[in-house]
């Protein structure tokens, strides 16, 4: 005679406890190892996606040297904490080709603290009010995290501003605000494209690179508004409040 199934007709099995109809544990077992194949495959497409997508966009970037010349970089030496200030940087295309992505990457408006836990050891020197680019208008939401500036890239503290033709300019511009005091230094580097296809050279060969060295005082200058002509001078007010006003 046949053994009695482990699952009975009534769901019950045969020690009498109560049982699932459609085995529960094999079902979870299939189900498991079909979440970890999805998964899987998944990760695949994600890989081959990436590698497609960086493939493609290499594609779009021509290869070859593009000469340029720094005709400006300006960055105020003397600075102090909380008081605005401007760094300016101009590109020529001195070649006889359209440069593909004129760009310029900085190294770097933070500095690495070795203060202990810490949950991100970057820090600002400066603060990027607006950085090189048109200005959205009306500015895009992500804006409200980010420094305003269609320049912005996916890549760390680089800035492009798309084809710069034969013989024209590009201006690269950064309102900033410093907050830590001491003398500190920004390297500059401008590449011809952001895919490292199109190389941008000097007319000797080398690398467009430079640095601009800022010493930051603890404290602003003082000024004052000036009564007479309503503009800001510097230095204190030699007015006392009493005077002001008074008649004669």
């Amino acid at each position: 005679m046949a053994q009695p199934s482990a699952r009975a007709s009534c769901g019950r099995t045969s020690s009498g406890r109560a049982g699932h109809w459609y085995g529960g544990g094999d079902v979870r077992g299939a189900l498991a190892s079909r979440g970890v194949s999805l998964v899987a495959a998944a990760a695949c497409l994600v890989l081959l996606a990436g590698g497609c997508g960086e493939a493609q966009r290499d594609a779009k970037e021509p290869k070859g040297a593009y000469p340029v010349e720094v005709v400006r970089a300006s960055f105020p030496h003397k600075q102090a904490v909380a008081r605005d200030t401007r760094m300016e940087l101009v590109v020529r295309n001195s070649g006889f080709k359209t440069m593909p992505n004129v760009a310029v990457t900085l190294d770097s408006f933070y500095y690495t603290s070795t203060y202990p836990h810490l949950a991100a050891n970057k820090r600002p020197i400066w603060i990027v009010n607006t950085g090189p680019g048109a200005i959205a208008k009306p500015p895009v939401e992500t804006e409200e995290i980010d420094p305003p500036g269609g320049g912005q890239t996916a890549y760390v503290n680089t800035w492009a501003l798309g084809p710069l033709a034969a013989g024209h300019r590009a201006r690269f511009v950064w309102l900033v605000t410093p907050v830590k005091s001491g003398r500190h230094t920004v390297q500059y580097t401008v590449a011809a494209g952001l895919d490292r296809k199109a190389v941008a050279q000097l007319a000797n060969g080398s690398r467009p690179a430079g640095k601009l060295t800022a010493q930051i005082a603890t404290a602003p200058p003082r000024t004052h508004v000036n009564p007479d002509t309503g503009q800001i001078a510097a230095g204190p007010n030699s007015v006392s409040p009493g005077e002001v006003g008074a008649v004669p």
